[in-house]
């Protein structure tokens, strides 16, 4: 009687788990981390009255803007460091998703002085990228959908969030720093 050993690859074991680079894999925990805790902030400090008058920003794609931009900054966080591949991470994929192109589209009706920023070139993007990531994920391509994920990520959340905490006149800025 023989026995068939089977011999694995350490990436084959973990092949669903995250393999991302340690520095990138810091860099977005850091950054999640970071702008989940300045978006807390600015709830809190809108939640006890402790802004400006903000009726300017009393608008409904307003409200719908940060409220689907707000989850979809640590929950996308969470999809890019937890473990890939099981029916949590799917579900979860498909709600950030949803967030996403909810973000965008009533990024469509907010306008600034009368018209459109720079900023809203992001809206195509998110819609290009949504698209892409489903796409790769169904044809099998993981590696194509991580990566347009991270990408997404990285420019879709991370960088207006920024932009949204750092210029003055902006609401985060405003509920923030007053």
């Amino acid at each position: 009687m023989t026995t068939l050993a089977i011999q694995t690859r350490p990436s084959a074991i973990t092949s669903h788990g995250f393999d991302l680079s340690p520095p990138v894999r810091i860099f977005l925990s850091v950054a999640c981390f970071t702008l989940s805790f300045f978006a807390l902030i600015a709830l809190s400090r809108a939640a006890f009255g402790l802004v400006p008058d903000l009726r300017h920003y009393d608008k409904l794609p307003v409200w719908i803007h940060v409220a689907s931009v707000l989850p979809a900054i640590p929950l996308g966080g969470y999809l890019l460091l937890a473990r890939k591949g099981t029916r949590r991470h799917k579900q979860l994929g498909k709600l950030w998703l949803v967030l996403m192109l909810s973000t965008a589209t009533s990024a469509i009706l907010i306008t600034s002085g009368g018209g459109y920023s720079p900023i809203h070139l992001l809206i195509p993007a998110t819609f290009h990228a949504a698209w892409k990531t489903v796409a790769t994920a169904r044809r099998g391509d993981i590696a194509g959908h991580k990566k347009h994920l991270v990408i997404t990520y990285i420019a879709a959340l991370l960088v207006p969030g920024l932009i949204a905490f750092a210029i003055p006149g902006r609401l985060m800025n405003q509920l923030v720093f007053g």
